[in-house]
């Protein structure tokens, strides 16, 4: 074990907390093992290695292999993607440490939580969309949950509205979280977008866990009004 993931891994272990540990635990289903560090203190974490030490860490885990890789910690894989996202670097060298970072996702937790650090993508839109875009022909669960999630996150905006509209109706991978994000995704879109999203909602190749799942997102939202709750009904399948 190199000597950065070391020192990282003996920290994280200081700030465990088995009750949250189970609690993760019963609410993700992954391939990977958890400490139960608390997302505070990931993101403490995740601030000060992306001012210093960062960059030679993430390198190190780079250099695992495939195997070395699927043994790592929950907690490692979102503070890998936290810094990425929250480290002063160009695109290309981020793209390159992202590259490594997306293909190791193993669930919800780790591809969400390290998403919340990617503000850099709102900075030059046109880059970052191309990136993101060429996971879509991915099959794996969690690289198209991974751009399904950054869309929404990132590029929910007047110019990509009608891209992400498109590209949700011609995702057909039917992983269950694939299948949450999707919906998850329609419900922020009709808070923004409202007549476009109720027009995707009456035409669409969703499938009926798809489009129920996502009517229900709508009306399970504090954004949405007594009257739409109601009228997005008309659209279950």
């Amino acid at each position: 074990m190199g000597k950065m993931r070391e020192s990282i891994l003996e920290e994280l272990r200081e700030n465990r907390d088995e009750n949250y540990r189970e609690f993760h635990e019963k609410l993700t289903t992954s391939i990977g093992r958890s400490l139960g560090v608390r997302i505070p203190a990931l993101r403490s974490m995740a601030k000060r290695l992306s001012l210093s030490g960062g960059k030679e860490w993430i390198e190190e885990l780079m250099e695992l292999s495939e195997a070395e890789s699927s043994e790592l910690f929950q907690e490692e894989l979102t503070l890998w993607g936290m810094v990425i996202g929250l480290m002063k670097t160009e695109a290309p060298e981020r793209a390159r440490l992202l590259d490594a970072w997306v293909p190791v996702i193993n669930s919800w937790a780790v591809c969400d939580t390290a998403n919340s650090t990617f503000k850099f993508m709102e900075r030059d839109r046109a880059y970052w969309y191309d990136y993101v875009m060429k996971y879509f022909s991915s099959r794996k669960e969690y690289e198209l949950r991974f751009v399904v999630v950054t869309l929404m996150s990132r590029f929910m905006t007047d110019e990509y509205i009608d891209s992400i509209l498109s590209i949700l109706n011609k995702i057909k991978q039917g992983d269950y979280y694939v299948n949450m994000a999707v919906a998850w995704a329609i419900s922020v879109a009709f808070v923004k977008y409202r007549e476009k999203t109720l027009n995707f909602l009456s035409a669409n190749d969703l499938s009926q866990d798809v489009q129920n799942k996502a009517i229900r997102k709508i009306r399970e939202s504090l954004r949405v009004t007594a009257e739409d709750k109601e009228k997005v009904l008309s659209f279950k399948k």
